[in-house]
């Protein structure tokens, strides 16, 4: 009898050690649970093409700064402004919220090109793409623009030699229209200054 009760007493325990064991070796369950951002799903190819006008204008006004040639910035401005009022917001497929935040950014880019037509010197103008870039910037993560991938490219003495300044590339070569071929001081020495802040590519891998 006291054997039997031994070997009970025995086998509990394995189990009771087995069972602790295994708990231990399993991951934890607990799961994060984080804010789910705004569902956008994939754009339409009428908007796609709207929106690639739109970045193509404005890589064609930074090579304008990139020659400081004022007459070529008035003109790729304009034509810039003509393709974001021209956007195809409507057919945006997002939450409400989201097309909404995206028609106030091209209303923020529509006036900074007015800035930038407004002002006669070159620092003033430089400033003024410095804030269209941090709008449209905003806009392609808003409305995930997926038709190719852009690069975020950062000059840390844009301004005065002592703040930065960013602009938008569709690669990653440094070509930096704050320096430009024809800097006052610089010349073109400081034309491939700068880095890759960041890179954007919102196209979905089959």
């Amino acid at each position: 009898m006291k054997k039997a009760l031994l070997l009970v007493l025995v086998l509990a325990a394995a189990l009771a050690i087995t069972y602790l064991l295994l708990r231990r070796s399993s991951p934890a369950e607990t799961v994060e649970k984080r804010d789910e951002p705004l569902s956008v799903s994939s754009n339409s190819a009428a908007f796609t093409r709207s929106f690639s006008a739109v970045m193509d204008n404005y890589y064609k006004l930074s090579d304008a700064f990139v020659d400081w040639d004022t007459v070529a910035i008035r003109a790729r401005s304009n034509k810039l402004a003509i393709s974001v009022d021209s956007l195809h917001l409507k057919q945006l497929k997002a939450d409400t919220a989201v097309v909404e935040t995206a028609e106030n950014l091209v209303q923020s880019i529509l006036g900074e090109i007015t800035g930038l037509n407004g002002e006669t010197l070159m620092e003033e103008k430089k400033r003024e793409l410095n804030m269209i870039t941090d709008e449209l910037y905003s806009l392609i993560r808003t409305v995930r623009y997926d038709g190719g991938v852009i690069y975020h490219m950062r000059c840390p003495i844009a301004f005065r030699d002592s703040s930065e300044g960013y602009w938008l590339s569709p690669n990653d070569k440094v070509v930096n229209p704050y320096m430009g071929k024809n800097h006052p001081v610089y010349k073109d020495k400081m034309l491939g200054s700068g880095e890759v802040s960041d890179s954007i590519h919102f196209a979905v891998t089959q």
